[in-house]
Order: C-alpha cells, then sequence, then structure tokens
C-alpha cells in the first residue's frame, strides 16, 4: 500500500489538528482533516482511511466533562461505522481530550471484544488544576499496543485538566493480566513513580498513561505525541545539544518519540 490514509477529526474545539496533520506526514502518511459535520451528515466515511485520529483539544469546551459530547454525538451518528473500521482491522488512536473520547465511547479498554460499554474513566486532576507540563514515560515492552512497538522510555508533553486515569480494580487487574497498559507515568530514571506528583500528573492509578484494546490497534493516552515532532519541541533542546557536542556527538537528532509512535502505525499499516 502506497499511501496510508489517516483521518484527523476537526471542529468544536479540537485543536490539535495541524500539528497532528503535520506530525503523521513526517511519520510517512496522507493525513486529511475532516470536520465531525461530514462524519455526521455522511458525506465523509471511513472506508477510505486505515488510521482514525481523535485528537487532542476540548471539544464542546469540556462543558459536560472531557469528550462527553463527541461521543456522544459520534456514537449516536456513526457508531456503526466506527464498529465497522476497527473490524476491519484499522487503527484507532485518541490522544488527550481523544482518549477521553474512546473512553466514554466504550471503544477503550474493550475487554472481552466489547467496544460499547464504558468501563473506566478519565476524571480531574488529583493536584486540582490544569497541567502543562513534559513527562517522562515508560512503554511496555509485553504490551500487543501497535503504536509502543519497540520503544522503551522516553519524554511527551502532557496538557490536561482530566487526565486521572480510574476504574474498578477488577478491571484495572484485568488490563494488567492483559497487558494493556501500554504506557506509564514514570520518575527520569525510567523507574516507578508511584504516584508521586509532579511526575504522575493527574494521580493516574497505577501511574497509567496510556492503554490499549487487547488487540493492539486502539491506543488512548493522555499524552501528545503530535507535540514532539522535532528535536527542538524539548524544552531542553539547546542543553542536550551543547552537552552532546561537549561530548562529541556529531550525529543528526534522530526520529523524535512522538514521531516514532506514528511511524508505528503507519508501519503496521503497510505491512498488512
Amino acid at each position: 500500500m502506497s499511501n496510508v490514509n489517516v483521518l484527523i477529526q476537526t471542529g468544536y474545539g479540537l485543536n490539535c489538528d495541524l500539528e497532528t496533520a503535520h506530525a503523521f506526514e513526517l511519520a510517512g502518511a496522507s493525513p486529511t482533516r475532516i470536520h465531525i459535520n461530514s462524519l455526521v451528515d455522511g458525506s465523509v466515511r471511513l472506508e477510505s482511511y486505515q488510521i482514525l485520529v481523535f485528537g487532542g483539544g476540548f471539544s464542546w469546551g469540556d462543558d459536560h466533562g472531557a469528550g462527553v459530547i463527541h461521543a456522544v454525538r459520534l456514537g449516536t451518528h456513526i457508531g456503526e461505522q466506527l464498529l465497522e473500521f476497527i473490524d476491519k482491522g484499522n487503527l484507532v488512536i485518541g490522544i488527550c481530550n481523544g482518549f477521553q473520547t474512546l473512553v466514554n465511547l466504550g471503544l477503550l479498554p474493550g475487554l472481552d471484544g466489547d467496544y460499547r460499554q464504558r468501563s473506566v474513566a478519565l476524571t480531574f486532576n488529583d493536584c486540582g488544576n490544569f497541567r502543562d507540563q513534559w513527562v517522562s514515560l515508560k512503554a511496555a515492552p509485553d504490551s500487543p499496543c501497535v503504536f509502543t512497538k519497540g520503544m522503551d522510555g522516553f519524554e511527551l508533553p502532557v496538557r490536561h485538566g482530566e487526565g486521572k486515569f480510574h476504574a474498578d480494580p477488577a478491571i484495572i487487574s484485568r488490563l494488567e493480566e492483559n497487558h494493556q497498559i501500554a504506557l506509564r507515568y514514570c520518575l527520569p530514571d525510567g523507574t516507578e513513580a508511584n504516584g508521586w506528583f509532579p511526575h504522575n500528573p493527574n494521580g493516574s492509578v497505577r501511574d497509567i498513561a496510556g492503554i490499549c484494546d487487547p488487540t493492539g490497534r486502539i491506543f488512548g493516552l493522555m499524552p501528545h505525541p503530535e507535540a514532539y515532532h522535532h528535536f527542538t519541541n524539548h524544552p531542553d533542546w539547546t542543553r542536550i545539544q551543547e552537552t552532546n557536542r561537549r561530548n562529541g556527538v556529531t550525529a543528526a537528532p534522530s526520529v523524535t518519540p512522538g514521531i516514532r509512535i506514528l511511524e508505528n502505525a503507519v508501519n503496521f499499516i503497510r505491512s498488512r
């Protein structure tokens, strides 16, 4: 397959579509920004795409809870299309507000193949305020997640007020057993954050930053991979560059972790 077509949703407060499109272009895909209304009225259908993005932002201003109205609107109008899209082996990624929407739709965690029932929540940060910071993350090597394949420790930015992952202990245990906890907040040295603020910026149980469905093809995460599409996005890039120079490292900066997450998705589709 020459083109990997990516549909990035826009409209009603979603505000990360341009940088998400740019990041997917860098990852080798062909992204298209589509207003939610075009999906609802049927003028655009999902059949032409292989990756569906629920992007970051503040859909409907989070007025009834983050991602709630977005989930109700899409679930009501194209719920069956979404299930067909997934059933065909395609990929879905939800970033920040998109993760919240996937949870409200029931597309995550998808336990027992059930993509309709909501069983986990993303709720208000324990710190009581909006967090805009960079976090250290650890990818689970045994997770089936397509997007984090081959990745270990890295950093990404977060910017949210409702990012605390919460669920019944029995659900958390099942996510652990199924290796569906694809991404966790950690300390800079890669060890467990154990809920320690601000390394765990929101109080998520088990330091959960992202989960996937049992197939690994649906992935939701609170950090923003599209916001780390170039090495100069990192707040310490000048220090890192100078440290490398003093240590005799002259190689060009490698692909950022944010782009690598998206490249994993693109490569998965191409390999089908």
